[in-house]
């Protein structure tokens, strides 16, 4: 028996799914109790497996392949990560007084994963949480006419690679040679060119808002808010718009889908909706979460003290 607890606080994301002996194998649980699981996960959005036994990363790798996906390769990636095994990576590496806004991962391209799991090996002296929110409710409470311009234009996100000022496209790709990523970007629908030397640039028309494949709902689903210029800090932004005056030029930055600009204002209303919506609950060492992608947008708070915490990715949709 597995001790199932539909609430955190007040919260009903996510849905904990607590074991009720010491010891007892979070595989084994998945054996037992997939269907309810998958059922849980399409309302819920997110559960948080506690007290089951995990020994380590393959073991969390093994749990993860097990709901029947081939794990997913971190491709097109927008933040630095280090593989951990097949399949298996830390969680961003960005420095630890930094926070991550909330988002589905890789939102930003045309093919996503449904599902992604978090597992805490070790969790922060102080903060470090992962913070959730439930898309769906972000979606309606998304003020109308962003919603409505979003949905119709979707977002164009534009990369520059190259100046040393983010990530280098042969890690992004995981390619060395510039055929390699010409045809991974022709596969895609992602427009690229190259500059001066190395220097690349690409351009992807994506997805403003989404519909889930299974349950229909529509779901806020991009990541304007963190491409765009103005989630900067305000000297970083003026000392970048300095030294580059044309928006393109930028080394990443977001526009409606039609090329034009997004307002600042725009995005401010953006941000507000995500940050009224976040759920934050401690990590515990041992954690997993299992969230839907599309259904629970993610954060993560700043920290400190060592932190572990490592993902998995599965099942892939988009639109191609």
């Amino acid at each position: 028996m597995f001790a199932m607890q539909p609430k955190i606080d007040s919260e009903a994301l996510p849905f904990l799914l607590r074991a009720s002996r010491k010891q007892q194998s979070l595989t084994d649980a998945v054996s037992e109790l997939r269907g309810i699981i998958e059922r849980q996960l399409q309302a819920s959005g997110g559960i948080l497996f506690r007290d089951f036994h995990l020994d380590g990363a393959e073991a969390f790798r093994s749990f993860a392949a097990s709901f029947g996906h081939p794990l997913l390769s971190y491709e097109f990636g927008s933040t630095p990560r280090t593989q951990v095994s097949s399949g298996v990576y830390t969680s961003t590496e960005y420095p630890p007084h930094q926070s991550i806004p909330l988002h589905n991962e890789q939102a930003y391209t045309r093919d996503w994963p449904l599902k992604i799991w978090f597992y805490c090996e070790q969790p922060a002296q102080q903060g470090g949480e992962t913070p959730i929110a439930d898309s769906r409710l972000i979606y309606r409470d998304m003020p109308a006419a962003i919603r409505s311009r979003f949905a119709e234009k979707g977002v164009m996100y534009v990369r520059n690679y190259g100046s040393g000022l983010d990530v280098d496209w042969r890690d992004v790709f995981g390619a060395q040679s510039k055929a390699e990523v010409e045809a991974y970007c022709a596969a895609h629908a992602i427009a690229c060119e190259w500059k001066d030397g190395d220097e690349l640039r690409t351009r992807q028309v994506c997805q403003g808002t989404a519909v889930h494949p299974f349950t229909g709902d529509k779901v806020w689903f991009n990541q304007a808010h963190l491409f765009h210029v103005s989630s900067l800090a305000p000297e970083v932004r003026e000392s970048l718009l300095d030294i580059v005056s044309d928006p393109l030029e930028l080394p990443r930055n977001a526009f409606y889908g039609d090329g034009s600009p997004i307002e600042d204002e725009t995005l401010a209303a953006v941000r507000d909706v995500l940050d009224r919506h976040k759920i934050i609950f401690p990590w515990q060492a041992g954690d997993v979460v299992m969230l839907d992608n599309m259904l629970t947008a993610h954060a993560r708070e700043p920290f400190k003290g060592p932190r572990r915490v490592i993902v998995a990715m599965a099942q892939a949709y988009g639109l191609q």
